[in-house]
């Protein structure tokens, strides 16, 4: 006898991917066609430090490796707290209605070719950070982008 699927844990990542001249890669979730978003995912356990939930979220949804040469994924040491989409506390312990994310950024050298997980994902594309953000159906996404220009030029 198959157990029941565990409970999320309401706390998660968004990792925005994008290139130094500000292009961005979105999604279409395959659950919810025509909403289109950055690679996000919850901890595995408790424990999981969030640099790892992204590491490993990052690599499932796109097949990018975060430690590949050229790649380099950053903390930008911001967190948001929402309630989570009614259509999606079911995927929750019982009266858990807010998630914490934590929020990354992923700069590749160049857009390039992800490999969907195709339970997760019908398509992609890569944007220009204004567009992209303008095209993300959860307002915390869209935010994360409208950053992408103040996070890359703190590091420059």
């Amino acid at each position: 006898m198959q157990s029941a699927k565990p409970f999320k844990i309401p706390e998660s990542v968004l990792v925005v991917i994008h290139t130094a001249d500000l292009q961005v890669l979105l999604m279409e979730r395959a659950d919810h066609p025509g909403f289109w978003q950055s690679v996000t995912g919850s901890k595995d356990t408790p424990d999981e430090a969030p640099v790892e939930t992204a590491r490993r979220e990052v690599l499932e949804e796109t097949g990018f490796d975060t430690d590949a040469a050229g790649a380099e994924l950053r903390d930008w040491h911001l967190a948001n707290v929402y309630d989570i989409y009614p259509h999606w506390r079911h995927r929750y312990a019982p009266g858990v209605t807010r998630n914490t994310e934590h929020v990354f950024g992923l700069q590749l050298p160049a857009p390039l070719t992800p490999s969907l997980a195709p339970r997760e994902h019908l398509s992609w594309l890569w944007l220009p950070w204004h567009e992209a953000a303008d095209r993300c159906f959860s307002p915390s996404n869209a935010e994360a982008v409208l950053q992408l220009p103040r996070f890359c030029a703190a590091t420059l």
